[in-house]
């Protein structure tokens, strides 16, 4: 039956990953810092912490990671609201982002919500939940330990894909509109007109919303719709369209000569951006993380798309099953043959 064929796929790629969910994935980047350590599995950040500092000044030397090793991060986009209160949030946005300084090569991989994927037992929140949609892990890891959602959707990515990650970032909307804001906006050009009248606004309401199709400089309010509507399309095309904003992103910060402004004005988006980002990275990691991207030219992006799931209802729901053969050659043509490494 179905749940047969779910089972046999998910256990037919535990050889090989499983030992690496019986321990907190631990970070390996090693970037000298005058920001706070990494936090361990045993002291997390938490998420939206107000106690957290409000300002962490940059060193005066700050130079580039001087990358030794693939270094992989796991992007994760919350939907929480203005009214939201607490920090247990289903993803709305699953992002896989790992650098190799071997190949000089980044590769970004986006996950849908509904891929139907184990959340392995020998965790930081120790409980084991079978199979769930992806992106319920962080809103489990919250519920069941508080400040530790990042971690348990780590280890639940790397456990269904046998890719090793060493860190996360969350975010909220809120992030996203400041963020392209202090930019000034991004470039996109839209493939096709969108109408979705039933653009959920973030109190409950209706927000409709009309783009033009062609060439347009987005504010972050309008970035941030163009990459979350699914009126006409699925979520698969949602994903591509997150991915063309953080290119675009790239671009106009590259293209205007924004980075030295940016990494200036970093302490203070830092602070403000306090209750809506999170990660186990410093500010200062961060930024030499993306200093030495920007000289990277080879990016290699992809999906998880329909050649690499079965769409199944199940339980009343609708959920996407991998298909682990094809997968594998997914993240080998996006990450390299070396993407399972430490």
């Amino acid at each position: 039956g179905v749940l047969g064929v779910i089972t046999l796929r998910v256990i037919a790629n535990r050889e090989g990953v499983s030992s690496a969910a019986n321990q907190p994935p631990t970070p390996t980047l090693t970037i000298p810092t005058y920001a706070a350590a990494l936090p361990s599995a045993s002291q997390p950040s938490g998420v939206f912490d107000p106690n957290q500092p409000t300002l962490v000044p940059l060193g005066v030397d700050l130079q580039a990671w001087d990358g030794q090793a693939r270094f992989t991060v796991l992007m994760l986009g919350i939907d929480k609201r203005p009214n939201d209160k607490g920090t247990a949030f289903r993803t709305d946005s699953m992002i896989l982002v790992s650098i190799d300084p071997l190949t000089q090569s980044v590769g970004m991989l986006s996950i849908p919500r509904d891929l139907y994927v184990e959340i392995p037992q020998n965790t930081v929140v120790t409980n084991a939940y079978g199979l769930q949609k992806v992106n319920t892990a962080y809103f489990l890891g919250e519920l069941a330990r508080p400040g530790y959602g990042g971690l348990l959707a780590m280890q639940t990515v790397q456990y269904n894909l046998g890719v090793r990650i060493h860190d996360y970032v969350v975010y909220d909307f809120e992030a996203i509109t400041t963020l392209i804001d202090a930019v000034g906006g991004v470039p996109i050009t839209a493939a096709e007109s969108i109408y979705d009248p039933l653009y959920p606004d973030m109190y409950g309401g209706y927000d409709p919303l009309s783009i033009q199709a062609g060439w347009q400089i987005m504010d972050g309010a309008m970035a941030l719709k163009y990459a979350r509507t699914r009126h006409g399309s699925t979520d698969i095309h949602r994903a591509r369209r997150q991915q063309e904003v953080i290119m675009a992103l790239r671009q106009r910060i590259l293209s205007e000569g924004l980075i030295p402004n940016l990494i200036l004005q970093a302490p203070s988006l830092w602070a403000s951006l306090d209750k809506h980002l999170k990660s186990g990275l410093s500010l200062e990691q961060i930024v030499r993380l993306l200093l030495y991207v920007k000289d990277i030219q080879t990016i290699r992006q992809g999906v998880i798309d329909f050649r690499y799931v079965t769409d199944v209802m199940w339980s009343g729901a609708e959920v996407l099953v991998p298909n682990r053969a094809a997968l594998g050659r997914l993240l080998v043509e996006v990450f390299g043959a070396n993407y399972s490494g430490e």
